[in-house]
């Protein structure tokens, strides 16, 4: 079973408010789409970044949000930036005009914030103060899978370790204007890279056997995993569930970003119950069973409701740290 007793995170990224510049960055596609309502790039797109130095993603101070990846046409840099109530799209690279293609998704397009009704006062309170909440639909499974499976049951700081150092050395340096972004930004590995990383290289970033081994089951079916975007939230968790090494929580925390799966409520977590727990009955020592329980009057939208009590901040106080931090690539 996939888990990760590992602080859960909002999915925020902190996007600066500002005028977004022009770019001189050569010959680049771009498209713009004026969504139907609020729109807070920091909150869609923030679940898609793995740490402050995910090598893959970056938010500038003139409030445009940058991200590289391995689409079916291959790698690509999308630029996005808000300005005026309009959405502007501008992407480099083989992959570029699928990725302008995906935007919407991308931007929650295909989400329906207004399905969604408030039970308690805390999340009725989280959804008022945060009406441009949209759940992301990337549309790509590998990229989101790959580092779910890095953060199983370690810390999230050695998990973005991980992440950081095999994209970097494996990876290839992302189409578009680096010096931009103020530094090189980088496309993760393709599947058979993946597959050839020695089990040394492994060790260095501080990955385990276990996790390296799902990592290579992985990718070696890789193909048939991304498929799965075309299929139910639910039977996507399945498929990718018959791998070994994979499971419920990790499953769930793919299919969040991948299909913008609005009830994919992530369980086998550390935190989460305890923290659904608190925020819903005052109970910080609930388990999965008891979240479930809590979550059922949102059925078909818990995870929406986990990440606005998540967002809420109404979180029990700290106890002693229960996951030791360990860095096997520093024996």
């Amino acid at each position: 079973m996939g888990g990760a007793p590992k602080p859960v995170r909002a999915g925020y990224a902190a996007v600066p408010t500002g005028v977004p510049r022009q770019v001189d960055a050569g010959p680049g596609r771009t498209r713009t789409w004026a969504p139907d309502g609020p729109l807070d790039l920091g909150l869609v797109l923030g679940p898609l970044r793995r740490g402050p130095a995910d090598p893959t993603f970056r938010a500038l101070p003139d409030g445009s949000v940058w991200r590289s990846t391995r689409t079916p046409a291959g790698p690509g840099t999308l630029r996005v930036s808000s300005y005026g109530g309009e959405v502007r799209g501008e992407a480099w690279g083989p992959g570029a005009e699928w990725l302008l293609e995906q935007l919407p998704e991308m931007l929650g397009a295909g989400d329906d914030p207004d399905a969604f009704a408030p039970r308690h006062r805390v999340v009725a309170l989280a959804r008022h103060r945060r009406p441009g909440l949209r759940l992301t639909r990337t549309g790509l499974v590998l990229e989101s899978l790959i580092p779910s499976i890095l953060e199983q049951k370690v810390t999230t700081d050695e998990a973005y370790r991980a992440w950081r150092l095999l994209v970097r050395k494996y990876g290839e340096p992302a189409p578009g204007p680096a010096s931009v972004v103020g530094g090189r930004m980088w496309v993760m590995p393709a599947p058979r890279t993946w597959a050839l990383i020695p089990s040394w290289e492994w060790h260095r970033a501080g990955v385990d056997n276990k996790r390296a081994s799902t990592i290579l089951r992985a990718v070696r079916v890789a193909a048939r995993l991304e498929q799965a975007v075309g299929m139910a939230p639910e039977a996507a968790q399945a498929r990718l569930e018959v791998v070994p090494g994979i499971g419920p929580w990790t499953s769930a925390e793919t299919v969040q970003r991948s299909h913008g799966a609005a009830d994919a409520v992530t369980v086998g977590d550390l935190h989460l119950p305890g923290i659904v727990g608190w925020a819903l009955a005052g109970d910080r020592d609930a388990d999965d069973s008891v979240m479930l329980s809590l979550l059922e009057p949102y059925a078909g939208q818990r995870h929406r409701a986990a990440r606005l009590i998540l967002l809420s901040g109404k979180v029990p106080a700290r106890r002693a740290p229960r996951m030791p931090r360990g860095d096997i690539g520093r024996l």
